[in-house]
């Protein structure tokens, strides 16, 4: 019995520190998908001359989960017709933000993006497009450099903390 409990114990250990360090992977990823998502919203308010729930409709389409998931939402606040875009947005960021692995810098990013899209004309929101993506690139090098110094890290310590308790406990 005293070896199930402690297999038990080493197994939710070593788990728990591959679930952290699947957070920390899954964080540079997410940005990637989000800054390519934003190129493609900003080359289709430029050249495509679509409206913004189509765009956002196929932007749906074009990147994964969880990142899609927040540009359904905002289709689904501009089609009903009853938010301004900047409105959508917002909801769409809140109602979305817990699927993701991003963290506040990048929520504060997209929250002032939002505050300013469909408010100008395509050559000022290009601008401010650009200037997230800028803000998403200092964002996706400071993940980076969290995932290359702790993710082995956080693996490690999962297993050896449950070593440790297991050494403990006997």
């Amino acid at each position: 019995m005293k070896l199930f409990g402690a297999l038990f114990i080493l197994v939710a250990t070593t788990w728990f520190g591959f679930d952290l360090a699947k957070q920390l992977n899954a964080r540079p990823k997410q940005l990637r998908q989000l800054k390519s998502a934003l190129r493609s919203l900003e080359a289709e308010i430029m050249y495509s001359h679509r409206p913004l729930p189509q765009i956002a409709r196929l932007l749906t389409e074009q990147v994964p989960k969880p990142i899609a998931s927040f540009f359904d939402s905002f289709a689904t606040y501009l089609e009903m017709g009853q938010k301004s875009a900047g409105e959508a947005w917002l909801l769409s960021i809140e109602e979305n933000w817990r699927l993701t692995a991003l963290k506040q810098g990048e929520k504060e990013a997209l929250k002032q993006f939002g505050q300013t899209l469909g408010q100008h004309d395509r050559y000022s929101q290009q601008k401010h497009i650009v200037l997230t993506l800028n803000h998403l690139e200092r964002e996706e090098a400071d993940a980076v450099d969290r995932q290359t110094r702790y993710e082995k890290m956080v693996k490690s310590l999962g297993f050896l903390t449950g070593l440790l308790l297991v050494i403990l406990l006997l």
